[in-house]
């Protein structure tokens, strides 16, 4: 009899070490990469977001096209060179950067709180269980580029597209680990329509604008 309780309390004890060892190994190969490419997503729309707002409020402010860009035209009124004002854009560029990186510190250190049931993506688990806090702080610099894009607007038109370009690397936190993601943000910040021939030339700019952005202003 005692050799029947031993083997039985063996087996148990086997029995429960399994089913541990197999949850700790879907818990760490399935749940929690689960976990990770939500809360990725999730912390990417909202610094995507952040980066948005920080674009659109800064140059709605500050950029004005025809004090930034400036025309040199010939004696018979073509346009030979275009000359953009690059300590103005500079200086919107790294306002931008410095916006970005302080609300994503900012609005990452509150992060986001969902129940684990979440990662099912079934409304009727989705708020059950215990909640998961998700932070995210910003890595590096916030870099930022101008793009210039010139496109035909019909005879002798020529329509001239600028935008910023932002890029930006956060680091995801979780009580269960950190994922390290870049979001890259394009926006257009301003659309002329240009009379005149434009020069088949293209002009690069360097904007460079110090350590927490780099800005560069292609003309093509």
């Amino acid at each position: 009899m005692k050799i029947k309780v031993k083997i039985k309390i063996i087996s148990i004890i086997v029995f429960i070490c399994t089913v541990l060892i197999a949850f700790l190994y879907y818990f760490d190969e399935v749940i929690v990469p689960n976990i990770m490419v939500i809360c990725d997503g999730e912390m990417r729309a909202k610094a995507t977001d952040i980066i948005n707002k920080s674009i659109i409020e800064e140059y709605i402010n500050q950029f004005k096209y025809d004090e930034i860009i400036n025309f040199e035209k010939d004696l018979e009124g073509n346009i030979i060179l275009l000359k953009a004002d690059t300590l103005k854009m500079n200086k919107i560029a790294t306002d931008v950067a410095l916006r970005v990186q302080r609300d994503l510190k900012e609005i990452g250190q509150v992060g986001i709180e969902f129940p684990i049931g979440y990662i099912t993506k079934n409304n009727l688990l989705s708020n059950l269980g215990p909640n998961i806090t998700a932070t995210m702080q910003p890595v590096g610099h916030v870099e930022t580029r101008y793009i210039s894009d010139f496109e035909s607007a019909g005879i002798n038109q020529t329509r001239h597209k600028i935008y910023v370009e932002v890029k930006a690397k956060i680091k995801v936190v979780l009580p269960i680990g950190y994922n390290e993601v870049e979001v890259i943000s394009q926006l257009p910040i301003t659309e002329t329509v240009i009379v005149g021939k434009i020069p088949e030339t293209s002009v690069q700019l360097d904007l460079n604008s110090g350590k927490v952005s780099s800005s560069e202003f292609e003309l093509k």
